[in-house]
């Protein structure tokens, strides 16, 4: 599981897109959303899209992992994503709030979360009023949410400022080849090569 956050506008979604196009064994958990798909966005690839009836429903029947409201919407992430992901051996990237990282870490100790961080505020306002036509008062709204989301990055084993495109997914890249490098991840192979010590040893 590798837990990704970060403020809406730091740039995560370029970011993932590329690493998910040039590493290996790495799938995106897509999200249920009672939001509006954006211009582009397809049901089933960038969210699955639901209403808040739908989304009710399927957690009130246990099917998130992990679930959270932000800016008056509903996101979740669905046990599904997670059994597949491991039925085929892969490992899981999401995209998911503070809120939402908190209940995963909660429910898999060995997750590696990353906090992607904007170059600036200047930065980050830039990116934000280019995404769309949002009355001032939700814009504004939208900035205090990314404060208070940046207030919570000391909680991440990593953090990436998003200066350079190029870097940031390179570190992120770093990221997840040592955590598959992890005494957790080889440990049964590892008892595999052990035992033939102890063999070779009685012989």
């Amino acid at each position: 599981m590798i837990v990704v956050s970060g403020p809406s506008g730091a740039g995560k979604t370029t970011v993932l897109n590329r690493v998910l196009a040039e590493l290996p064994d790495l799938r995106f958990s897509v999200s249920h959303t009672t939001r509006i798909p954006r211009s582009g966005e397809k049901d089933g690839v960038e969210y699955h899209f639901v209403t808040r009836r739908e989304f009710e429903r399927l957690h009130s029947e246990g099917a998130f992992l992990e679930w959270a409201e932000v800016h008056g919407e509903l996101y979740g992430t669905a046990r599904a994503e997670y059994d597949r992901a491991m039925k085929d051996g892969v490992d899981l990237l999401l995209d998911i709030d503070v809120k939402g990282a908190d209940q995963v870490v909660q429910r898999f100790g060995d997750a590696v979360t990353v906090f992607v961080i904007p170059p600036s505020y200047t930065d980050l306002e830039r990116r934000l009023r280019g995404r769309g036509p949002d009355d001032e008062a939700s814009f504004q709204r939208r900035l205090a949410v990314a404060g208070e989301e940046m207030s919570h990055f000391r909680k991440y084993q990593y953090a990436i400022v998003n200066v350079d495109l190029e870097a940031s997914v390179e570190a992120l890249k770093t990221v997840i080849r040592a955590s598959r490098l992890r005494t957790s991840r080889v440990a049964e192979t590892a008892e595999t090569i052990l035992s033939t010590f102890q063999t070779h040893k009685e012989n």
